[in-house]
């Protein structure tokens, strides 16, 4: 191995953690709007400190998490029909890997073959091989009568039909309307529900943290930076002993700590969207 490739090995790799502290039910709360600018999560998780089992305050709220829907094979302009819209965009929130908005990621020959207005990908690199189509499905200009909706539905039904499996999710803000298996009957359709686990940790090292000192102090506090790696190897449930005889990790809980007799950790995976995560956070 060369000395420049060594090198390159033991860089650390460039990452960008902001913490702030703060509270949900502050009037100035960000909370909310920083889960909704994260649409799409596959994996929620919570850990409670000294709490065995979990509350009934949050039980209905997890049961409550919803369905989702994989559909196989289906082609890209029935997402962009006017009946589409109506039916769900307009109704509710339709995730369908986006919110309101179509995002195709492409490359170059597909691109050109549609012939659609876009942006190239901020991955290609100096040559340019990916590119990103955006189609605003709330725009007040993309009607069914619109040269801007014929555009886009003639090149993606008649001059280069996509089609891909898709993750779809609907939440409904109380506006009747058609339901994603009954809409989508002709394709092949799954619902599909998330999974929860649930898990009483016993004996947990936890960092002590105070909140007007984020960035730590030596022998006090530990820094948040420090508490998300924790929190990160007790979701992943990796051993924190440190023991000589681990080949799969050393990591040990940063200093100070205090021991907490039982923690509660949930962890829910599938096709989660921001709203139900909303809910979540106001209930904890």
């Amino acid at each position: 191995m060369s000395v420049s490739a060594l090198g390159r090995l033991r860089r650390v790799p460039r990452h960008l953690l902001v913490c702030e502290k703060g509270h949900v039910r502050h009037a100035r709360s960000r909370h909310a709007a920083h889960v909704r600018d994260h649409a799409y999560n596959c994996r929620v998780s919570f850990l409670i400190p000294e709490c065995g089992i979990l509350p009934e305050v949050l039980k209905s709220t997890i049961a409550d998490v919803g369905e989702y829907y994989l559909v196989r094979n289906l082609s890209v302009y029935e997402l962009v029909a006017h009946e589409f819209i109506d039916a769900f965009v307009k109704k509710g929130k339709e995730f369908v890997l986006f919110i309101g908005k179509l995002i195709l990621s492409v490359d170059k020959d597909t691109y050109e073959e549609l012939g659609l207005q876009g942006r190239p990908s901020q991955y290609s690199g100096k040559k340019v091989m990916r590119y990103i189509i955006t189609i605003d499905l709330t725009d007040s200009g993309f009607h069914a009568d619109s040269k801007k909706h014929n555009r886009v539905l003639w090149a993606l039904k008649e001059k280069k039909p996509l089609e891909f499996d898709f993750l779809l999710a609907w939440y409904d803000t109380g506006a009747e309307g058609s339901t994603l298996m009954s809409y989508f009957s002709k394709n092949q359709i799954q619902a599909l529900k998330p999974k929860t686990t649930f898990s009483t940790l016993r004996d947990l090292q936890c960092p002590v943290l105070q909140s007007n000192e984020l960035q730590g102090k030596p022998e006090e506090s530990c820094s948040t930076e420090e508490l998300f790696e924790w929190l990160g190897a007790v979701l992943s449930q990796v051993s924190l002993d440190n023991k000589s005889s681990s080949f799969l990790s050393t990591y040990c809980c940063p200093q100070p700590n205090t021991m907490v007799e039982k923690a509660f950790l949930c962890t829910i995976t599938g096709f989660i969207i921001p709203e139900k995560i909303i809910q979540l956070l106001e209930q904890l």
